[in-house]
């Protein structure tokens, strides 16, 4: 059979559309989205009406006027359940919420659920990679006769885990305004951060570098008395303060970090001697680390308070925090490129094969090799090298710079 199960309005628009064949109550219609249903309640009065990721349109015989239908009905797996008594040619639309609103009623099945299915063709769910390992690599005659699923789940997870770092296109971002606090929250599925970046007014990202060498989020901060020693309270546990260090670094005057000083005389360097009567400050970057010689801010990871924070100058700026996650945060949903299918049987077979007892060396060290060689191909797949691109950048070499 064909992969793809859905019909171009279901995959474009995300609505499908059922004809009532007789007159009865209680008539079932079943989508077929590769979407599953998500269902709260029928009653849009109630809260939980929200939670649903669909809405129901209804047309009487003969119209092509939809509705919203707000009458009972239920939800069982993909299948909706009207209770009503229904005439035969009436008509129902199941629309997926969609940015547009979709195609029925007052436009208002407004979300994204359709749009998070766009490009999903090009990846395959965890759950059957693990379904189709189980058929090409385990039963009678075949290196594996039998194993539990519960350690193929495990070395599925720990190959998604794995490649997520380093191999897969698995880089997340989030779009972040700087409150006065000058901190945000770490995001719920964070690994480890990519780039930082604040968005200029043209929709530039602008670098924010990491202020590794310039201050630092201290752990704790206990309360000393007059020696210096920490005080405890009446549990015994040391007192808390706050942290001197960000507050300094919060108040701090950034022009005196990057070296860009309005006024010469306002850092302590010694000019004298440098023609400044055209007020362009010459000199003033000599002997700057090149590390602090940028405008566009710092920020330091605080793993006390599990948040991110920045220099003052970024307050109130828009920023995009790209970052890492292990892949594996919503279960066994999770998605692998399907360039990546293959070395994902390669790291599961070796696995299983070599976490098991009396296993001949030759044998492992084959599925090793072959793990490594599919990782080595899905890294060059996933790179999404162009040769037009590579043309460029070798054009790019072979300008020349005149005065």
């Amino acid at each position: 059979m064909g992969l793809i199960t859905e019909t171009n309005e279901q995959y474009y628009a995300g609505s499908q559309k059922f004809t009532v064949p007789v007159d009865s109550p209680n008539q079932q219609f079943t989508t077929t989205f590769d979407t599953n249903l998500v269902f709260g309640s029928y009653d849009p009065i109630q809260v939980n009406y929200a939670l649903n990721n669909f809405k129901i349109y209804k047309a009487d015989i003969g119209s092509l006027t939809y509705t919203e239908y707000i009458l009972p009905y239920s939800v069982s797996g993909n299948t909706i359940t009207i209770v009503e008594d229904l005439d035969e040619g009436q008509s129902f639309a199941i629309q997926l919420k969609i940015l547009s609103g979709g195609n029925y009623g007052s436009r208002n099945a407004v979300g994204e659920v359709v749009e998070e299915n766009y490009g999903d063709y090009s990846y395959i769910k965890l759950n059957d990679v693990i379904n189709n390992f189980q058929v090409a690599y385990v039963g009678a005659g075949k290196n594996i006769p039998s194993v539990k699923r519960t350690d193929l789940i495990f070395h599925a997870k720990r190959a998604m885990q794995e490649f997520s770092y380093d191999t897969l296109n698995s880089i997340k971002s989030q779009e972040l305004n700087i409150p006065p606090s000058l901190s945000v929250v770490i995001p719920q599925d964070y690994v480890n951060y990519v780039k930082m970046s604040w968005i200029d007014s043209m929709g530039v990202k602008r670098p924010i570098y990491p202020a590794n060498n310039l201050t630092i989020n201290p752990g704790s901060m206990p309360l000393q008395d007059s020696i210096g020693v920490p005080t405890q309270d009446n549990f015994g546990e040391n007192l808390e303060g706050t942290s001197i260090t960000e507050a300094r670094w919060a108040g701090a005057d950034d022009n005196l970090l990057n070296g860009q000083a309005n006024n010469l005389r306002q850092i302590n360097f010694d000019y004298d001697g440098y023609d400044d009567s055209r007020g362009i400050g010459q000199g003033q970057l000599y002997g700057l680390d090149p590390q602090y010689s940028q405008t566009n801010g710092w920020f330091t990871i605080n793993h006390r308070e599990g948040k991110m924070s920045f220099s003052n100058n970024l307050a109130s700026a828009l920023i995009i925090l790209e970052y890492i996650s292990d892949g594996l945060a919503y279960d066994l949903d999770t998605k692998v490129p399907k360039m990546a299918e293959e070395a994902m049987y390669a790291y599961m077979h070796y696995a299983v094969m070599a976490s098991r007892s009396g296993q001949p060396e030759y044998v492992i060290n084959r599925l090793n090799r072959e793990k490594v060689s599919k990782l080595r191909n899905a890294k060059i797949r996933l790179s999404n090298i162009k040769l037009d691109e590579i043309v460029q950048v070798m054009r790019g070499k072979s300008k020349w710079i005149k005065y």
